[in-house]
């Protein structure tokens, strides 16, 4: 580990949720663990969140994740993808629970990658709507194999972007996403494109409604 930055070191001892195919918690797991490809081989699966936030003009708020990022350095995704910790309010131990822990870890991520504070992000405006089961490899031996917590918010927050995090962000109409996705300059994290292809393009119009498209599966990808 001593060619990658030293905070996303430190960072890759943070503890995840350990679950089984069915997103029942079945122990913890560091972060470094949960995402070598050795162990997702053998069928170790972590819990995870993406969020998406859209502004009062229907634009999606991007981020290319920074040089420094130890998994898919540089590639542009959604607004915010991480994990809820293997901590009390995040952990769950139903659906309800669990989705209100991905909701505290979105908030948690949200301030520490683009320096977005409670206020604008409060708890009750996230929107779960639904979970995938995806496996993806990184380079070297990385990789991500999660079921992914989609929560969808509108905002207009003010940000304070962490370079060692985040190296650029934009907003964008669902047009300018679409000719982002044609552009073979760009990169993009590959549960984002999973989730644009499958549901976001159609879910797009309906933010402010989108409690009415919510379930409760596991979509597996």
């Amino acid at each position: 580990m001593a060619q990658f930055d030293a905070e996303q070191v430190r960072l890759m001892e943070e503890v995840c949720i350990e679950l089984d195919k069915d997103d029942n918690v079945i122990g913890e797991v560091s972060k470094k663990e949960c995402h070598l490809m050795t162990n997702i081989e053998k069928g170790m699966l972590h819990r995870a969140f993406s969020v998406f936030l859209f502004d009062s003009e229907d634009r999606l708020l991007l981020q290319q994740r920074a040089d420094e990022k130890i998994t898919f350095p540089a590639m542009w995704t959604n607004t915010c993808c991480s994990h809820p910790l293997a901590v009390a309010n995040e952990i769950g131990t139903d659906l309800v629970t669990s989705v209100q822990g991905a909701k505290h870890a979105a908030q948690r991520k949200l301030k520490h990658e683009l320096g977005i504070q409670k206020h604008d992000i409060p708890i009750e405006k996230f929107g779960f709507v639904t979970r995938i089961h995806y496996m993806a490899p990184s380079s070297g031996p990385w990789g991500e194999h999660e079921i992914d917590y989609i929560l969808i918010i509108r905002s207009n927050p003010k940000l304070d972007i962490n370079p060692n995090e985040v190296k650029d962000y934009k907003y964008v109409s669902q047009t300018e996403l679409k000719q982002m996705f044609k552009d073979p300059k760009l990169t993009f994290t590959p549960w984002f494109k999973l989730i644009c292809d499958a549901f976001l393009f159609k879910w797009w119009g309906s933010i402010d409604t989108i409690s009415d498209l919510a379930d409760e599966k596991i979509h597996r990808m």
